[in-house]
């Protein structure tokens, strides 16, 4: 059964981990932003110096310029900073941001707080890679024609790119060209390291690589949205492409984060995850390797993960557990939200009274024997109170 009730983090932290992963059960409850912004707060007394959300990674270079003391209004990062316009909107990740360059002022290099992001700019549609290329080019002081292979922008961002292999420019000369001038650039920007950080800087060399990485991560992308396969499996490929980016960058962001202090990642579970990820979507079964098994493969013991999970929401329309479901087992007790040691009490099943529109992922069986830890908020709108 679930014991050890706590809220506070560090019980579930052990000193070999430097990468924790805390996961929620739907994007659409806020609550679960509001009770991370505690547990991160928790988590910088222990030493974390950096928190990752899954927004995309260049985007986030201006939110993280921001918090380290850089000019422009909360507004404008916000709106400019987050890839995701749903994260852009919410209250809890706009209070993130202000605590987070409240909390650098004054302070050190080594002991001010950084924001990243995990992800690249896709899901359901993808941009053009042609800014990014750009940024790397320019950078690099090359002369070379982005924009032409790159044809027009909207042919790249439109919805019917992504859900239609006939209407991708995946797989056009175009999209070939810009492949091996990225993969080029990437060499270069390599080869010439010593060059150009001594004229420039580390951390402009960092950015122009973050840039270059999500152009080529968008090209990957549309490659596989272009696949002419049983669309069951090349969405199921197109989830994997995405969590292969994210788990490459915060290997990326733990070694520029390695001297300074462990990173907390806040991602949904279907990401972080230690197990394989599954989702029914349009009647299709999707199955792929997550982030999170990404990084447990290859961190081990250096990764945790704790699950979200959610009680009762009246905002997402979501009512009491069934008491032997998951959720309702959980449920027992009080506190508006609390952490658990995840147990071992197998009589349970996954709830099923969620609706598509709530974007609830329920609970499992086969997540909890992955995870660390539980945090379970019970009544959504009394942890936001509480927070």
């Amino acid at each position: 059964m679930f014991e050890a009730m706590t809220q506070y983090i560090g019980d579930f932290v052990s000193i070999s981990c430097d990468l924790v992963g805390l996961g929620e059960p739907t994007h659409r409850e806020p609550a679960f932003a509001h009770v991370r912004n505690e547990l991160f707060a928790q988590l910088v007394d222990r030493g974390f110096r950096s928190i990752a959300l899954e927004t995309g990674r260049a985007a986030a270079l201006v939110v993280n310029d921001f918090v380290q003391g850089g000019p422009g209004s909360l507004d404008t990062v916000m709106r400019e900073g987050f890839s995701h316009a749903m994260f852009g909107v919410s209250e809890g990740n706009r209070r993130l941001v202000a605590w987070m360059r409240e909390y650098n002022t004054g302070r050190s290099p080594k002991e001010r707080l950084a924001f990243h992001g995990m992800d690249a700019p896709m899901e359901f549609s993808a941009p053009s890679p042609r800014p990014y290329l750009e940024y790397a080019r320019d950078f690099l002081g090359l002369d070379l024609d982005i924009a032409g292979p790159a044809g027009e922008d909207e042919r790249w961002g439109r919805a019917e790119a992504v859900m239609d292999p006939a209407e991708s420019p995946g797989d056009t000369a175009g999209a070939e060209r810009l492949r091996a001038i990225a993969d080029d650039m990437l060499a270069a920007l390599y080869a010439r390291a010593p060059e150009l950080i001594a004229a420039t800087s580390r951390d402009d060399w960092q950015r122009a690589k973050i840039q270059l990485t999500s152009g080529i991560g968008l090209l990957r992308y549309h490659r596989q949205a272009a696949e002419r396969i049983e669309n069951g499996l090349r969405w199921s490929r197109l989830s994997a492409v995405r969590d292969a980016l994210m788990a490459r960058n915060l290997l990326d962001i733990r070694d520029i984060e390695a001297r300074r202090g462990p990173t907390l990642v806040f991602a949904g579970n279907v990401h972080l995850q230690r197990n394989p990820s599954h989702m029914s979507m349009a009647g299709m079964d999707l199955t792929w390797f997550g982030t999170g098994a990404i990084l447990a493969s290859l961190l081990g013991t250096r990764y945790a993960f704790i699950a979200g999970s959610l009680g009762r929401s009246e905002g997402l329309g979501l009512a009491e557990p069934d008491p032997g479901t998951h959720e309702g087992r959980l449920q027992a007790g009080a506190a508006a939200w609390r952490l658990e040691v995840a147990g071992a009490d197998r009589s349970a099943v996954s709830r099923t009274d969620t609706r598509p529109e709530q974007g609830y992922f329920p609970l499992d069986q086969e997540t909890l024997d992955g995870a660390d830890a539980v945090l379970h908020i019970g009544e959504a709108e009394r942890a936001r109170q509480r927070t």
